[in-house]
């Protein structure tokens, strides 16, 4: 008997080992696996898992082993695996389908009606347990409940059989069937493990483009052909290639790995076959032998399009020696690299693009001596001549040191006092034109914050300009460069007509017009490198524009 038991338990594990080769051979199909991941579901996929389940139950009872007028299967092993697994839309209809099958197929059998109630309950116990239990217990109640289900059914038995068949019926197969539930478990954690290591997979994917990402991201600040290289050199690192390479449309930009010397002598290689496919397709390309291709050296390659506004602009190539080194896992990487890659490279042409228009602001505001101030100057220059000679010619040197500054100036930062000197020979010169209509004081401290050129001279003569020459009556300007705590404070004030809120909203908005490109000019660069822009008011009279420098770009 013992041995006869033995050889029943024995298939139950052959049945459930049917039912869990099944369920691994569908874990490999994409829909199953987002289904497995999926949270919620629609009620399409329940409907097409209920139905599964559905029959993996009542195949379970065609492939029973017939033993005294009862079935020997693995039908309550079905129905708790998918019900604990995918909740009461599954578990409930495969228990009630199943196990009316069960009773209908035999009715006057004596296990047909315990089989009906064991696999209903069976059902509604899977129902309890997959919202009840913990996900990493699922396993451990999964096996206990078809231990319950299955003793169920043995109780079930001897209750509504005679003694002597009942007893006989549970003596053959209570053994078999108690100790085969165990399988429940091992279906679980099958399915379970499968989509942890997924998402183990997926975390280690993230891991590995945000180390290259965190790599790369510096030689992505002035994209060349060095930095490329570096990039490449990056990626065969980290993802183990043999090479990898970077090209635009025509060429190969960047290479890196076997092969390189090939590509250092050719600087201007042109792009295969297949990366032009490649291109012109907009698709990526797998190719796990490429001795059709004579690269002897290389037996897999993915190639993948690079794309900036839409529009493809170049590939990302990444090469292997041994055959089929393309994985699927490989290829999700690759992608998000050349996602990576394609922004990356996308944000430094917008920066450069950026970059530029500043420079040309900038060049536009160091070039503009206006002809007005430059003829008007002189003119006041000629007057001096013949009555003030020696102040002429300091004012021709002024003017001098003036023009050179203007035209000799960078990107650099310089120190607040040179640009305080140039302002110095700027206000000279307005005041010998102005006369005594124009009073300029100076109140500065003896800082040395270092700021970008023509920070100050363009308020100030803002300042003159619509300040205090429209008006008939005398004005005065002031300039203050004061230390206040742990900032320098910078402000420029007149007592003229007073700006317009007009004004105000259109350079608080970055608005630039014609005649107040220096002031829209300084606010945006103020607010580029300090994260706070020009602070304007209108006084009675007159304006103040102000200004504050992080006193740790300070040397006092």
């Amino acid at each position: 008997m013992i041995e006869n038991q033995s050889m029943l338990l024995l298939a139950v594990f052959e049945r459930a080992a049917l039912l869990l080769m099944a369920l691994f051979f569908l874990t490999r199909i994409r829909p199953f696996q987002d289904l497995l991941r999926q949270q919620r579901h629609t009620p399409a996929e329940l409907a097409g898992v209920s139905l599964l389940f559905c029959l993996f139950a009542v195949l379970s009872t065609y492939t029973g082993i017939p033993v005294d007028g009862s079935l020997v299967n693995v039908r309550i092993i079905a129905i708790l695996s998918g019900g604990i697994l995918f909740g009461p839309w599954v578990g409930i209809p495969a228990g009630i389908v199943s196990g009316a099958h069960r009773y209908l197929i035999d009715i006057h059998g004596y296990t047909s009606l315990p089989c009906l109630i064991s696999s209903t309950i069976a059902g509604l116990l899977a129902t309890l347990i997959h919202f009840r239990a913990r996900k990493t217990r699922l396993w451990l109640y999964g096996i206990l409940a078809g231990m319950f289900c299955e003793g169920l059914t043995m109780a079930l038995i001897l209750l509504f059989t005679e003694p002597e068949v009942g007893h006989a019926i549970v003596g053959h197969i209570a053994y078999p069937m108690i100790t085969g539930t165990v399988c429940v478990g091992l279906i679980i954690r099958l399915v379970q493990d499968l989509d942890d290591e997924k998402e183990l997979l997926a975390a280690r994917q993230a891991k590995l483009a945000l180390t290259i990402a965190n790599k790369t991201l510096p030689y992505f600040q002035n994209v060349d052909r060095d930095a490329l290289v570096q990039v490449c050199q990056v990626i065969r690192d980290e993802v183990g290639a043999d090479a990898v390479a970077i090209t635009d449309t025509t060429d190969v930009l960047s290479y890196v790995g076997l092969g390189k010397d090939y590509y250092e002598l050719n600087e201007h290689s042109a792009i295969g076959d297949i990366t032009r496919q490649a291109v012109a397709q907009d698709q990526i390309i797998i190719e796990n032998d490429l001795r059709q291709y004579h690269l002897a050296d290389f037996h897999s390659v993915i190639i993948i399009p690079l794309r900036e506004a839409g529009h493809v602009t170049g590939t990302l190539k990444i090469f292997f020696r041994k055959s089929h080194g393309i994985t699927s896992s490989l290829r999700e990487v690759a992608v998000g690299l050349s996602q990576l890659i394609s922004t990356q490279r996308e944000v430094s042409r917008i920066k450069h693009l950026q970059e530029m228009t500043r420079k040309a602001e900038f060049t536009a505001l160091q070039s503009k001596i206006n002809p007005h101030f430059l003829f008007n100057a002189l003119n006041a220059i000629s007057s001096l001549i013949r009555i003030q000679p020696s102040e002429a010619r300091q004012l021709i040197a002024k003017l001098a040191d003036y023009l050179r500054y203007n035209l000799s100036l960078g990107d650099e930062l310089i120190d607040i006092q040179e640009e305080l000197k140039q302002v110095r020979d700027y206000v000279a010169i307005e005041q010998a034109r102005f006369g005594n209509k124009l009073k300029v004081t100076f109140d500065v401290d003896d800082v040395h914050v270092r700021i970008p050129s023509l920070l100050l001279q363009p308020l100030v003569e803002n300042a003159i300009l619509h300040g205090i020459q429209p008006r008939k009556e005398p004005g005065e300007v002031c300039i203050a460069v004061k230390r206040r705590g742990g900032k320098v404070h910078v402000c420029i004030r007149d007592s003229g007509f007073g700006i317009s809120q007009e004004v105000i909203d259109g350079v608080a908005a970055g608005k630039l017009e014609s005649r107040s490109i220096g002031l829209s000019n300084v606010n945006q660069r103020v607010k580029l490198l300090y994260g706070e822009g020009l602070r304007l008011t209108r006084l009675e009279p007159g304006t103040a524009v102000c200004f504050e420098l992080p006193m740790e770009d300070a040397a006092c």
